[in-house]
């Protein structure tokens, strides 16, 4: 007889499944047309309809299912009741067959999940993800994004939108791993953040190319489909629920993401949400990109 799947797999299952209907949630603000933006703290920190709608829609979702569960969002939205048209009760019976890893088998609801969604007004709809991650005792284990304008540029009959997932110990899935061929050194980072201290930290890498594209899932999407070698973001600004759900997947396939001084991230309930000391990922060959960056950076980017 088989055994009862535990909080973590039932978890997964259901945050790809809100995740999912997050994409569409997405789609459908964009075919409506009015994007509902407004300014957050400034002109450079907006917030649209889609943001507001996606979290209310991931919250509610989990923390029904899940009602002990620590939520951490990135949206200030105010405590209401959800439409229930944004409600997902749905869960991934894919994922429910997986083997998890034995250690996780004890996990209890008390622990933290950390969401955002990335939304670009400038056309750049493949930058568009929404990010679901699981923490566990401070440690990323599993995550999901949903790309909801993946395969876009394929035709009008064309399925959009994918979800990739995947848990630290049972691997990734929802995509194809590739890598950089060896002796190439592509470096993805900002597209709209960009700074000295990022240029300089690129610069010292000798990198054949900078791809600046948006959004911390993106950027992970690049590490392992082959498009980059390395994600370099010297500069405060990316938070943790930017990077809870990349983290786990990244991880998940073998490589690895800390600050620019090699430290690992630390999601307690209780951290600050800002990285302030910087983003550094690879898929492969971590320590070469991570012994090039100058101390001039590191004295720059405190921990």
């Amino acid at each position: 007889m088989a055994s009862s799947p535990t909080v973590l797999m039932r978890l997964m299952a259901s945050a790809y499944s809100v995740a999912h209907r997050a994409g569409t949630i997405v789609r459908n603000v964009m075919t409506g047309g009015d994007l509902g933006i407004v300014e957050k703290c400034g002109p450079s920190d907006l917030q649209t309809k889609a943001d507001r709608l996606v979290q209310m829609s991931i919250c509610a979702s989990l923390a029904r299912k899940f009602p002990r569960l620590t939520i951490i969002g990135e949206e200030d939205l105010p405590s209401h009741d959800v439409d229930e048209e944004l409600i997902e009760d749905g869960q991934c019976e894919e994922i429910l067959k997986k083997a998890f890893p034995p250690q996780y088998s004890s996990i209890k609801e008390e622990e933290s999940l950390l969401n955002n969604i990335y939304y670009f007004f400038t056309g750049l709809l493949d930058h568009v993800t929404v990010l679901i991650g699981i923490a566990y005792e401070g440690k990323a284990i599993a995550g999901v994004i949903n790309q909801p304008f993946y395969n876009y540029e394929a035709g009008a009959d064309a399925v959009l939108g994918r979800t990739i997932w995947g848990v630290l110990g049972l691997g990734a899935f929802g995509f194809q791993l590739k890598e950089v061929p060896a002796g190439k050194h592509i470096i993805t980072t900002t597209r709209s953040h960009s700074s000295k201290l990022v240029n300089d930290c690129i610069s010292a890498m000798n990198p054949d190319n900078v791809v600046r594209v948006g959004g911390a899932g993106n950027k992970i999407i690049q590490l392992i489909e082959g498009k980059a070698s390395a994600y370099v973001f010297a500069s405060p600004g990316c938070k943790k629920w930017d990077t809870c759900a990349p983290e786990a997947i990244l991880h998940a396939v073998g490589g690895k993401l800390t600050d620019i001084h090699g430290n690992p991230f630390h999601y307690n309930k209780e951290v600050k949400h800002m990285n302030s000391a910087g983003v550094l990922a690879t898929l492969r060959n971590f320590e070469y990109y991570a012994s090039r960056v100058p101390e001039s950076v590191k004295q720059a980017l405190v921990p």
